[in-house]
């Protein structure tokens, strides 16, 4: 197990593949870890440097303050990581939160980002405040174990749910979830109550691939769609049937997308050189 200290927090992290590679950085959702990226993990460590990560108050990660749990924090810890690890630039991939770091980043960052990869994520404010306050207020309470059947439908598509081939992978993650204690309902609160970042965006020219799932139950398409309308180089791309975690739920599908992605970056990258 590694760790590294980012802002006085011991964030967890896996790197795996050559060092001297093209570096991929990945960022998960609430409600999971590092793990949930174990699919893109097997397909691309071969040839990048994939790391993977635990956010602060989750996973093998160390524990924080409500206040501390913020996307402000996040992204600066997610900052810290990557200048800590040593890597000039990186592809940063977000599911859900991660994609609200890595908007943030983009905007904030660019230094640090070859580009910028989000799934099933959104620019803005919480539009489903009101519907999330009170599970969020039961988490906060009781942990995880008695939301577990709204949790799974907000985090998987309806195909997903309901698929033979996908329960071994659906039954790993519910009992993930069960295990989740009170503290996740402070990690979710800072969720529902972040700023939007669509301002930010508008105008950055690092290049923002959307990743949508046609059966997300969160975050709809148009949310995808809105990201990319604010940058200069954003492209939106829909998986069907997919839902919101859209990395686990499709990975074959997934992967292809973000091996194009990074083909095309690289394509750029090296006509820039050229110039």
């Amino acid at each position: 197990m590694s760790f590294i200290e980012v802002n006085e927090t011991p964030l967890y992290y896996e790197d795996y593949g050559p060092k001297d590679a093209p570096a991929l950085v990945f960022s998960h959702s609430l409600f999971f870890n590092s793990d949930m990226f174990q699919h893109q993990v097997e397909h691309f460590s071969k040839d990048y440097r994939v790391i993977c990560y635990d956010h602060r108050g989750q996973g093998n990660s160390g524990r924080s303050s409500l206040e501390n749990l913020d996307m402000d924090t996040l992204t600066n810890d997610a900052a810290a990581l990557i200048e800590g690890l040593g890597i000039q630039k990186c592809h940063f991939i977000g599911n859900s939160m991660g994609g609200f770091i890595a908007l943030r980043l983009a905007a904030r960052r660019p230094d640090l980002l070859h580009s910028c990869v989000v799934l099933g994520s959104s620019g803005e404010a919480e539009y489903k405040k009101e519907e999330f306050q009170p599970l969020v207020t039961q988490l906060q309470k009781n942990g995880a174990e008695e939301v577990l059947d709204p949790l799974m439908y907000i985090m998987f598509g309806d195909a997903s749910l309901a698929s033979l081939t996908f329960e071994r992978e659906r039954n790993i993650w519910r009992d993930y979830m069960k295990k989740l204690d009170s503290s996740i309902g402070d990690a979710a609160h800072q969720v529902i109550h972040r700023n939007s970042v669509l301002k930010e965006l508008e105008g950055i020219t690092v290049p923002v691939l959307a990743i949508a799932g046609e059966q997300d139950h969160a975050y709809s398409i148009e949310l995808s769609e809105n990201i990319v309308k604010k940058v200069e180089n954003g492209r939106c791309e829909v998986v069907g049937k997919a839902g919101h975690s859209v990395a686990l739920e499709k990975p074959e599908e997934v992967n292809k997308r973000l091996e194009r992605h990074f083909v095309r970056m690289k394509s750029k990258l090296e006509r820039r050189a050229r110039i």
